[in-house]
């Protein structure tokens, strides 16, 4: 799977272990949008630039985390044919996935743990969309 992920300079150090994680544990291809350090950045500089690709369909997957993921999934969900999911444990991740067909996960850096979010990231990667009644619903979405 092609996926991109990207960061504002509150969501960096989660975003590298996130990349790092996915680089030494599956075969995805990730690419990484920025930012590359913690110096201070708009985040929805990043969030277009992610979302712009999955909805262009260079990427089927992709993950925005800032402070919070507020901001980035506000700015993801502009964009259409783009589902982002503001996760913060796995629960949601797997509804997101199962019933809404995410395909941007957006999450804090600043509220959830590195280990909570690879696990996250494991889930949101790994868990199909079921179809059925909730592809009828994801279709009247746009």
């Amino acid at each position: 799977m092609n996926i991109i992920i990207g960061s504002d300079h509150a969501g960096f150090g989660l975003k590298e272990a996130c990349r790092r994680h996915l680089s030494e544990t599956s075969n995805h291809r990730v690419v990484d949008a920025g930012t590359f350090d913690c110096a201070s950045i708009d985040y929805p500089r990043v969030a277009h630039q992610v979302a712009q690709a999955v909805a262009n369909g260079e990427y089927e997957r992709g993950i925005l985390i800032c402070g919070t993921g507020i901001g980035m999934s506000m700015v993801a969900n502009r964009y259409r044919k783009v589902r982002a999911a503001l996760c913060h444990e796995l629960y949601t991740v797997r509804m997101a996935r199962m019933h809404n067909d995410a395909n941007v996960l957006a999450m804090g850096g600043r509220v959830i743990g590195e280990g909570i979010a690879l696990e996250m990231v494991d889930l949101f990667l790994e868990t199909p969309f079921e179809g059925g009644r909730h592809a009828l619903r994801v279709s009247q979405f746009d």
